[in-house]
């Protein structure tokens, strides 16, 4: 995930994304449908994490779809800037941030629908975190990922995203983007089973580090433009620790499991 994803967010001098990912999934059909990447079989050098993922693509069983949508949402970085709606949003966030979660699961033995709902919300909910942290980065870009429906709804302007302003409309638009936000945290611990929160402490330790950033951007009342929300080494630690330890000692909370697009 992190090679593809390497590809248009740090490419190559000289190197053309398009051609790149082309050839991944070029490599990747190749592994599917004998066994080998196509670069193995005409004596080619390969990424390292190729020459290693047939073994593990055969023995857990992961299906080549998630590894096809983590390409498409790569490539959407490189075709899409804005997002008309939330519904076009929700696609992206599931390729490039659920799909992944949905690989995760294989790694860890985990195989319920229960265990399937959770990492779908609780790749939404990561994904849209970093979208509100890093509206200024991506704005540098040229890249808006709030739904331009949210910012008709609130009257704030696609141009004043990008000069950064910090005006009352942006505020009510931020409450409601992590409110949304919130919503699919509150899902992904709902579906979380408790017979897989063992095998998902790795995923619970990441939820309650990105959750504690989204946190963070509230608490700050979203002034995202003059700095980048993140948390020290210590504080990673700690909320780390705490979430390794709760993943053995919590019950299962009591709300509603599945959100679609909305």
């Amino acid at each position: 995930c992190k090679e593809v994803d390497s590809v248009v967010d740090e490419p190559e001098p000289g190197s053309n994304p398009h051609d790149r990912l082309a050839r991944w999934r070029e490599e990747l059909g190749s592994l599917y449908r004998t066994g080998r990447s196509a670069a193995a079989s005409r004596a080619q050098s390969l990424p390292p994490v190729m020459t290693c993922l047939g073994e593990h693509v055969r023995r857990l069983g992961i299906p080549r779809d998630y590894f096809d949508d983590i390409i498409a949402g790569v490539e959407m970085d490189l075709t899409v800037s804005r997002y008309a709606t939330f519904r076009e949003l929700y696609q992206y966030c599931y390729r490039v941030a659920s799909a992944v979660g949905l690989v995760c699961l294989k790694i860890f033995g985990t195989r319920t629908a229960e265990a399937q709902t959770y990492a779908i919300n609780l790749g939404v909910a990561f994904q849209l975190t970093n979208i509100l942290r890093d509206l200024k980065t991506d704005a540098a870009c040229g890249r808006i990922y709030l739904p331009t429906e949210d910012l008709k709804r609130f009257g704030y302007r696609e141009e004043d995203l990008l000069a950064g302003a910090y005006t009352p409309a942006f505020v009510d638009l931020m409450e409601f983007e992590c409110r949304r936000a919130q919503e699919y945290y509150r899902a992904a611990v709902a579906a979380l089973p408790e017979t897989d929160r063992r095998s998902l402490v790795p995923a619970e330790i990441m939820r309650a580090i990105y959750h504690t950033i989204l946190e963070r951007i509230e608490a700050c009342r979203y002034q995202v433009f003059s700095r980048r929300i993140t948390l020290s080494p210590p504080h990673r630690l700690a909320v780390a620790l705490k979430a390794w330890l709760g993943s053995r000692l919590s019950r299962r909370h009591s709300t509603p499991a599945g959100l679609a697009a909305r």
